[in-house]
């Protein structure tokens, strides 16, 4: 250990530099010059105030700006250990999503687009799974200096998720309570789920049923059933409520609507096969937008946030670390799919 202490007292007196300046950089040039490599132990406050003289304040600042760049990994704020030999970079994040969908797949370009060169993101997916969510997050804890995660709704999500420093910590997509301030970029399902039924209320009365696919034990989120159920009583439209779309299911005059992409591809496939008119025939409606949606059969309706947008706020909370919480708008997208 001696030697990473020789490397902080040999920029004692460099103009500019401050103490816990001094520590961070001491530290790294250990690591490049191999004094200590990947998961080496590294010295503990107590031993850096005894052998480098420097207030307690200093050294924890040194080693927060460390662990916040992904380059050291804190286990219970006590023990420090060598995380990354790649110095160079200036921020560590850990992105943790449902799955890499197209409508993530856009927050997640973005998101890298704007937080630039310097900044490592390592990607994680918990898809649905709480166990799977708990055991990321877990092993993710101490080792990145930002956490932008994807909640579960599920009764363990809060108090997993209080295991992270909130000043580090961004909700985004789904928004789950907590008892804690928390920064969140976050959509809203329920309320903007009634809405888009609302404004295409007239539409869908010129059908004779609408069909909503929903999956109990998929991702799901129960508030788009809920509005679902609410417009059509609302609305006094025919509505029915099923698990899943069988291949071959399409029938003319009805409405469907389904969150799932796999089952809107097979509901595009089946009106080619039936030559059923989009629009006309069958109305088809589908939840988050993506350029194919755009071009495919014309063009699907679809209602949808703006995951660029989202992406966009998340990455700058993340340069920046100044406060958000900010609910991004859904929009009604219509097409001559309905």
């Amino acid at each position: 250990m001696r030697n990473i202490f020789e490397q902080i007292h040999e920029l004692d007196g460099i103009p500019g530099l401050s103490k816990h300046e001094q520590l961070v950089q001491g530290i790294i040039n250990s690591i490049n010059e191999k004094i200590v490599t990947q998961g080496d132990p590294l010295p503990s406050v107590n031993t850096l105030i005894k052998e480098v003289g420097f207030a307690r304040e200093t050294i924890a600042k040194g080693y927060k700006e460390l662990v916040r760049r992904g380059i050291v990994e804190s286990k219970n704020r006590v023990r420090f250990y060598v995380a990354n030999e790649a110095t160079g970079q200036q921020l560590k994040v850990a992105l943790l999503l449902f799955a890499f969908d197209s409508f993530q797949e856009t927050f997640y370009k973005t998101f890298r687009s704007k937080l630039g060169e310097n900044v490592h993101i390592d990607v994680f997916f918990h898809h649905n799974n709480i166990d799977v969510f708990e055991t990321i997050i877990s092993n993710m804890r101490g080792k990145y200096g930002m956490y932008v995660i994807a909640p579960i709704p599920h009764p363990r999500t809060a108090g997993i998720l209080k295991t992270l420093p909130m000043n580090m910590f961004l909700m985004i997509d789904r928004y789950e309570p907590m008892d804690v301030e928390f920064s969140y970029v976050t959509q809203e399902f329920e309320q903007a789920s009634y809405d888009a039924f609302a404004q295409l209320a007239d539409t869908i009365k010129s059908f004779d049923e609408m069909i909503f696919y929903h999956r109990p034990a998929a991702d799901t989120p129960i508030e788009i059933l809920n509005a679902f159920k609410r417009f059509i009583k609302d609305f006094k439209v025919k509505g029915v409520v099923k698990n899943e779309y069988l291949p071959g299911a399409l029938e003319k005059g009805k409405v469907y609507f389904t969150i799932n992409n796999a089952e809107l591809w097979l509901m595009l496939k089946d009106s080619k096969t039936k030559k059923m008119k989009l629009g006309k025939d069958v109305g088809i409606l589908s939840h988050n937008d993506d350029v194919v949606k755009e071009i495919i059969c014309d063009g699907i309706t679809t209602y949808s946030t703006d995951f660029r947008s989202m992406a966009e706020k998340a990455a700058e909370f993340v340069l920046t670390r100044n406060k958000v919480q900010e609910i991004i708008p859904t929009v009604l997208i219509r097409r001559n799919s309905i």
